[in-house]
């Protein structure tokens, strides 16, 4: 026994960490589980815990009054109105708009113009779109003396002004996810399509969706994310009281105008709650319509 011993102590205390799967690569991953548990676990569980305690009733009492008041449960339809439009028009524009680039020479070029509003923010997005699009705006002005309209089309502080906001900055960023993917099928498999003789559109709905499908259901996950968390263009754009009252709304009233941190969290929990259900439901609908190779689902 204390061969062994002495045996073990003479390896190198290097060796003896790899063998138990804490090599330096792995101590690299470390800061990114530090910062993943300060930054995202701790405030969930936090959060989590906060909406079981209310100011007053039960451990339940913050649910059972948002899902028995429709002035806070509309907010989740409201919602769900401006982002699943939003997600579906910013990938309708943005899969023809990402197979035209990657043909294209200037890419890089037309890539950067494409993805300006992500650098802009959404605020700033919002006060342009008030002086584009005000009674008093350039669209307006411009409609008017052609004639084609003889009053201001009310674009601004409804349903409308907020969709054209989200629609203006989720597009970059489902325009470069799709672009990755489309960059990443080999060509190879377009031009055997193109010599057997398959067209353009067979050569899409035979070759490229299969291929793309898997990355537009990550897309289309992330851009609705993205949408349903909407704020600042629903605060500035729409009604805040009204038809564009969001979920983020009733959260941020929640809690920095009744001062119901409590009621804020189980808010932010019910938010969370929908837009698990709806990526589970996007992704679990990708695993049924694409198969690999050998048949099975690929995740």
């Amino acid at each position: 026994m204390s061969t062994l011993s002495a045996n073990a102590a003479e390896i190198p205390l290097k060796q003896r960490l790899a063998a138990r799967g804490l090599d330096g690569l792995t101590l690299l991953v470390l800061p990114a589980v530090f910062f993943l548990l300060a930054l995202f676990i701790y405030p969930f569980f936090y959060g989590l815990f906060l909406s079981f305690n209310p100011k007053a009733g039960g451990a339940l009492a913050n649910y059972q009054r948002f899902f028995s008041d429709s002035f806070l449960y509309d907010t989740i339809a409201t919602t769900l109105w401006l982002a699943m439009p939003v997600t579906i028009v910013t990938l309708l524009l943005a899969i023809p708009i990402a197979f035209r680039v990657r043909l294209m020479k200037n890419q890089r070029l037309l890539t950067t113009i494409l993805v300006i509003p992500i650098t802009l923010g959404t605020v700033l997005v919002a006060e342009g779109l008030l002086n584009y699009l005000g009674p008093q705006g350039w669209f307006n002005r411009t409609l008017m003396t052609f004639g084609i309209i003889s009053s201001p089309v009310k674009l601004l502080h409804n349903y409308w002004g907020v969709m054209l906001s989200l629609v203006i900055t989720g597009f970059p960023f489902t325009f470069l996810l799709t672009l990755s993917y489309l960059t990443g099928v080999d060509p190879a498999l377009e031009q055997a399509g193109a010599t057997l003789g398959a067209g353009p559109w067979q050569r899409f709905k035979h070759i490229l969706f299969p291929l793309l499908l898997p990355g537009l259901a990550i897309t289309f996950c992330l851009s609705f994310v993205q949408a349903f968390s909407v704020f600042p263009s629903a605060v500035l754009l729409g009604a805040p009281a009204g038809p564009t009252r969001v979920i983020s709304i009733a959260a941020y009233q929640a809690a920095f105008e009744e001062y119901d941190y409590s009621m804020a969290s189980a808010v932010a929990m019910i938010m969370g709650m929908v837009q698990l259900a709806i990526v589970v439901a996007v992704l679990g609908l990708r695993g049924m319509l694409y198969r690999g190779p050998a048949g099975g689902g690929k995740g």
